[in-house]
């Protein structure tokens, strides 16, 4: 039925608060650069305006562009400048709000075992990070970058879920075809799409995002076990 299985990352492998997570991301980062003359409230603003440019992204160019372009016209050209000390919140400071997240040993051994039994494995992250930033959190789940085929992060991606466009985007760089993918992802909205586009999904309900309280009973649904039993009955 599907020889790829594609992985969320953020409250599917790495169990999350997402909203917890998110307000520790952000009391660091603007921790990092109010030494730099950052205002932190108008710093939050500006990444939550740059990540809004980046899922409004029609695939004209990269996510990456789309961020800091918009950033760039909220605090100036020369602003652009300060990037690699973002970077270098990623591989320094980011680690502490890995206290937002906790361990789910049988998200790692799922996809070690789907990939021994044959499987293309790959991370359908939402690409509104840098790869510095996805590999970190990566780590935290107990896998590594090296684990995955293909990482979709906001150097590479010119879409965000829950766009369909950006699973076709994904498809496209494994040339593959969507009937033989399979999406994995705790948010109805934002994974769950993926079937307009010939994909078969199966929601991971650990974590569970379903902001329009969807009927979830219409997709193959649990945890990592459930999902190790459906893709044996449907290889």
């Amino acid at each position: 039925m599907f020889n790829t299985i594609l992985f969320d990352l953020d409250a599917t492998l790495l169990p999350m608060d997402q909203e917890a997570f998110v307000k520790e991301y952000f009391k660091h980062l603007a921790q990092k650069l109010y030494p730099l003359g950052y205002d932190a409230g108008k710093l939050v603003d500006a990444i939550w305006s740059g990540t809004a440019a980046m899922v409004k992204n029609d695939g004209s160019r990269l996510n990456e562009d789309a961020f800091w372009g918009r950033f760039a016209e909220i605090f100036g050209e020369e602003r652009l400048a300060d990037k690699p000390v973002f970077d270098e919140f990623y591989e320094n400071e980011f680690e502490k709000a890995r206290v937002r997240c906790w361990s789910n040993p049988a998200a790692a051994e799922t996809v070690r075992a789907l990939k021994a039994q044959g499987f293309r494995v790959a991370l359908a992250t939402n690409p509104i990070f840098p790869f510095v930033a996805t590999g970190r959190r990566i780590g935290w789940t107990g896998l590594s970058p090296e684990d995955f085929e293909y990482i979709t992060t906001y150097e590479n991606s010119c879409f965000c879920k829950p766009n369909p466009a950006y699973y076709s985007e994904i498809t496209e760089k494994l040339k593959v075809d969507p009937a033989e993918c399979l999406m994995v992802g705790n948010d109805v909205t934002e994974d769950m799409v993926a079937q307009k586009i010939g994909m078969s999904v199966f929601l991971i309900t650990d974590c569970l995002i379903n902001r329009e309280n969807k009927d979830i009973s219409v997709y193959p649904h649990g945890s990592f076990p459930d999902l190790l039993k459906y893709v044996e009955e449907n290889k």
